[in-house]
């Protein structure tokens, strides 16, 4: 009769998850934020973590606390927090350090109190009006407002909204083009808004362009 015992394999330890980069709201709902950290070896695996670099107390239990080898950061705050992570996996075999990810804070400030020049074309020519956003750091999206509207884009030959850089461009203005245009920026990681300073568009009255079968006649 034979007798088979299950034997852990002896090894250093080996990443089966690294931290990846992280933006966080202090506006957001959730008060913690997670770093993922899973690895495997045997004999057992000792967790660590290092900031910039510097290694984390993670006896202050009321800021952080280890899930399985996961650092999670209770309330997190941009002076304290922000930074490169790295978490750090030990056992008798050997020592491995994960990839840097990043903790940034998303965040999106005021445009300057600062009047814009208007911006002056042909009736039937094209133009660009620059939204030039104020800083930030997040995933922004980009709309217009036209005369206290909201402006409804339908994406054409004619009329675009980069969500790049925010600048609304139109191919061929018209009369009814002319008035006042409002850049109005959204921080998707915080859920704000902010709105840029009016800028006037108005006609040149020293000639006009017209379009025919691409060629332009002045």
């Amino acid at each position: 009769m034979f007798c088979i015992i299950d034997e852990q394999i002896h090894h250093g330890p080996v990443f089966i998850q690294e931290p990846f980069n992280v933006i966080y709201s202090e506006n957001s709902e959730k008060a913690e934020v997670l770093l993922n950290c899973i690895a495997k070896g045997f004999p057992l695996l000792h967790y660590g973590w290092k900031q910039n670099g510097t290694d984390i107390d993670l006896s202050m239990s009321y800021h952080y606390r280890l899930v399985g080898g996961s650092l999670a950061i209770n309330n997190p705050h941009e002076k304290q927090d922000i930074g490169t992570y790295q978490c750090l996996v030990t056992n008798s075999f050997g020592t491995i350090l994960s990839r840097k990810a990043k903790l940034q804070f998303a965040y999106l400030e005021n445009f300057e109190a600062k009047a814009r020049s208007a911006v002056s074309v042909r009736e039937g020519q094209g133009v660009v009006l620059f939204c030039a956003p104020s800083p930030h750091y997040g995933d922004l999206s980009f709309a217009w407002i036209f005369n206290n509207n909201p402006l409804y884009v339908q994406e054409d030959d004619w009329w675009f909204v980069s969500q790049e850089t925010g600048n609304l461009y139109i191919a061929k203005v018209e009369a009814s083009d002319v008035d006042i245009y409002i850049c109005d920026v959204s921080n998707r990681e915080i859920k704000q808004s902010v709105q840029g300073p009016p800028t006037p568009l108005v006609l040149r009255s020293d000639g006009k362009v017209f379009f025919k079968k691409n060629i332009i006649l002045i």
